[in-house]
């Protein structure tokens, strides 16, 4: 039995360390994101405490900040008990600080990334196996556990995987989007040889883009309006690059598949008008594949769809084989994040420099970093 003053040395310790501050940006309404300074997460059993190094600004983020809450719960959410305000960042990776005991598989001073996804284990999608379509989905970031915008970060060990020793912790921000256009050409019919149409050159496109080419397209056409996207998708392995605004998107399309149309469309743009534009870009029995986060329900012209037999395809998220592939691509040099990194900013910066400069300036960014530590 431990003595008195072994117990009040032990209390003071826990209390001590529990009562230490840290930075976070927060979520606390529409437009309003704020650095806050809040108490510094304990490590416990079946836990890793992680110092979190850069953390990319995501799409889903973008819409938290001008019409959220979207994702972010304002009511306990049912998995973590959080609501806002919530901690940011589901991109991220860092440096392991401390393991609970029980943890085996990472242990401190290693770089490891964050897979940030959250399921219940136990509905119906789960049950299968499928826990990236778990009915309470939910994410580090916007769900709970805190995010990776924060100084420290503990969640439940197997959120954290080990990097490779040659993969950076810059590019183990790109990890988690570029999972997703991974998972996508996975769960799409996509063979070699097959042309394919990508709708929007964002992160995600252009990550799209990238496993097209590893994975031995022969023609990858991009409908994109922006300048610098047009040029990180013809450096990342796109064929051919088509503006909405000067062509008809749908007609290049068969003009450059000798009048076939695309073998798969992957929409990564989520915009009414450039779906419709695009669905007579696909040949007959081709697929259209969904990736876009919709902000309210398209109008789609069905007939379409049924009179050439046209599948169309969701893809959520990825799953824990796409993350791993994801990690092995980079390790192996195989994808190149790199140049999609077109900003690196402070922690302090992270509304102007970060989220304002994604919706004012979005011609000049792709994906902006936030260096927590700086």
């Amino acid at each position: 039995m431990l003595n008195t003053s072994t117990q009040a040395a032990d209390t003071l310790h826990t209390t001590l360390k529990s009562a230490r501050v840290m930075q976070s940006v927060r979520f606390h309404g529409p437009g309003d994101i704020r650095v806050d300074e809040v108490e510094e997460p304990v490590c416990g059993k079946g836990q890793v405490k992680m110092r979190p190094a850069y953390v990319g600004i995501c799409g889903s983020d973008l819409h938290e900040y001008t019409a959220g809450p979207v994702l972010i719960p304002e009511h306990p959410h049912p998995i973590t008990g959080s609501t806002y305000p919530a901690s940011m960042g589901h991109e991220f990776g860092g440096i392991i600080e401390e393991v609970g005991s029980d943890v085996t598989h990472v242990s401190p001073g290693q770089r490891a990334v964050v897979r940030p996804t959250i399921y219940d284990g136990t509905c119906c999608a789960c049950k299968q196996g499928k826990y990236h379509c778990c009915e309470n989905i939910g994410f580090i970031g916007l769900s709970g556990f805190g995010g990776g915008m924060s100084q420290k970060i503990v969640a439940p060990a197997g959120h954290f995987y080990a990097l490779p020793d040659n993969v950076t912790l810059e590019a183990a921000a790109l990890i988690e989007p570029l999972a997703v256009a991974w998972h996508a050409v996975a769960v799409s019919p996509f063979q070699p040889g097959d042309s394919v149409l990508v709708v929007g050159g964002g992160p995600i496109g252009i990550g799209v883009v990238q496993v097209l080419a590893l994975q031995g397209a022969k023609k990858i056409m991009v409908a994109e309006l922006m300048d610098n996207r047009k040029k990180l998708c013809t450096k990342y392995g796109a064929t051919d690059i088509l503006d909405p605004r000067e062509v008809d998107v749908a007609q290049r399309v068969h003009t450059l598949t000798d009048g076939v149309g695309a073998d798969i469309i992957f929409d990564t743009a989520g915009v009414e008008g450039a779906l419709a534009g695009a669905i007579p870009a696909c040949r007959a029995q081709g697929a259209i594949v969904n990736i876009a986060v919709w902000e309210k329900a398209p109008v789609i012209p069905v007939n379409k769809l049924t009179y050439n037999e046209v599948r169309y395809i969701g893809s959520a998220l990825y799953d824990e084989g796409s993350f791993l592939d994801t990690i092995r691509a980079i390790s192996t040099d195989q994808l190149k994040p790199a140049d999609m990194i077109t900003a690196r900013i402070a922690l302090s910066e992270v509304v102007d420099k970060g989220f304002q400069a994604l919706l004012d300036h979005r011609d000049q960014h792709c994906k902006i970093l936030v260096d927590v530590q700086s």
